[in-house]
């Protein structure tokens, strides 16, 4: 019991310890392609919305692919190094990052097809992810 409670914990954090190297990885390369202007007061939510609204849309393109491959990576390690290789481990982690994926939607203003491709291929990332994560 214990040894299957510290393998699902291990699972975890090894999960979003990957998602968050994936999650910088991404954001670190839309910032290579559109970098905030110099001198920009990156706190003020203001700033960041103007920001977000110039986005090109072949960044915004490459934002999608990184999140859907960051969702999986992050859901398929779950699943895989969890006890028994359950599914609950990589939904978890899917599931808090589709999360946090819509709040970031949410809060920024993203384009209508930028939310909709990621409301449609993270949830396929996780689904996929879970799958092969079993085998």
């Amino acid at each position: 019991m214990i040894r299957s409670l510290m393998r699902s914990t291990g699972a975890i954090i090894a999960s979003l310890i990957v998602a968050m190297v994936l999650v910088i990885a991404v954001e670190g390369i839309t910032t290579i392609f559109h970098p905030f202007p110099p001198g920009a007061d990156t706190a003020d939510q203001e700033v960041v919305r103007a920001h977000v609204e110039k986005f090109p849309h072949w960044v915004l393109a490459i934002g999608v692919v990184g999140w859907g491959v960051t969702t999986f990576v992050s859901a398929w390690i779950a699943t895989r190094l969890g006890t028994g290789r359950h599914p609950a481990h990589g939904i978890a982690i899917g599931s808090l990052l589709l999360l946090a994926a819509a709040f970031n939607m949410f809060m920024l203003p993203y384009p209508v097809w930028f939310v909709l491709a990621n409301l449609l291929i993270l949830p396929l990332a996780i689904f996929g992810a879970v799958k092969l994560g079993r085998f």
